[in-house]
């Protein structure tokens, strides 16, 4: 990617700074990131800038077609990773709002691809646009099922994407990462929210009975795998599962937090959280195939690893 110039939308997000993190391993010619900072922060991408001289920052919005035209002609963009997203627990308050926004800037990535403003699109999706799990494990032919505007808003994102690439022959391919976890992930996570409780020498919560199921799958993973997608052609037009083939239980994640933190407060059970997803498990078998897809980091080290990051800053 040395030739490249590529720009990562809400790269100083979760999963866009991790993405920017490893173009730079990939020195190409020029990073682009533009983010409105509406849960991205800037402090994510240090470690880019001090890595790469030739990183950009615009304050903006991925939804203003023309400001998104401009910054991609004026750096004369190669790629677009999408990642920026309104995150699923903004849509249980600002339903319209996170739907509008989330299919805009799918929308304006699309159009202003289909006029040649750039050549590939990589669009990060997410696994909540399947639902709770009708069949395990879950392959990219299962059900589409949504239960909240932001899943709605991933599923109409995705149906937006591959009518471009139908219609229009486009260079587009998507990625549905799993339930993605490890540094930078916003507080109100489950895994950041616990470590800050238990810091707080709170008791840890459990919202429901605990026996809800989750596929995690660490950032850098994710990280390398939308790499990955852009480098192989075979993906073009396909939509492709990114987790780890392994199922956790939340009331087992929070007993593993506060384990790991020497916690010995009894776990406190709340309410369900509205639509809450019952059961995720991936199947992966596509990614292997494509891009030969393996995550690298296990879930226990993963989440030690986190666990630490958040316990440096939020103590």
């Amino acid at each position: 990617m040395e030739d490249k110039s590529v720009l990562v939308t809400g790269g100083a997000g979760f999963i866009g700074s991790h993405i920017v993190d490893r173009l730079v391993s990939e020195n190409p010619r020029r990073i682009v990131v533009v983010d409105n900072f509406f849960h991205g922060n800037p402090s994510n991408l240090d470690e880019a800038k001090a890595n790469f001289k030739n990183l950009k920052v615009y304050d903006s919005d991925a939804t203003d077609e023309k400001a998104m035209e401009k910054i991609i002609k004026d750096n004369a963009i190669d790629i677009v990773f999408n990642s920026a997203v309104v995150p699923i627990l903004e849509s249980f308050d600002k339903p319209k709002w996170t739907y509008e926004q989330n299919i805009g800037m799918v929308t304006v990535a699309c159009e202003l691809l289909r006029r040649g403003a750039y050549k590939t699109l990589i669009h990060i999706s997410s696994s909540e646009a399947y639902g709770t799990a009708m069949r395990v494990p879950m392959d990219e032919g299962h059900p589409l099922n949504p239960t909240t505007p932001y899943a709605a808003s991933k599923v109409a994102g995705d149906m937006l994407a591959m009518s471009y690439f139908k219609l229009f022959k486009l260079d587009i391919s998507i990625i549905r990462p799993f339930n993605t976890f490890g540094p930078r992930q916003e507080e109100r996570g489950v895994i950041p929210m616990t470590v800050s409780r238990v810091l707080n020498k709170e008791a840890p919560v459990v919202q429901g009975d605990g026996k809800q199921t989750r596929d995690y799958i660490y950032v850098t993973d994710v990280a390398d795998a939308t790499l990955k997608t852009y480098k192989t052609e075979k993906t073009r037009g396909k939509i492709m599962n990114v987790g780890s083939g392994k199922e956790i239980q939340i009331g087992a994640l929070i007993k593993m937090i506060a384990d790991i933190m020497g916690c010995s407060k009894k776990i406190k059970y709340e309410e369900s959280r509205p639509s809450d997803v019952r059961r995720h498990l991936a199947d992966i078998t596509l990614a292997k195939k494509l891009i030969d897809f393996k995550p690298k980091v296990s879930f226990e080290d993963g989440l030690k690893k986190t666990v630490e990051w958040y316990s440096e800053r939020l103590s």
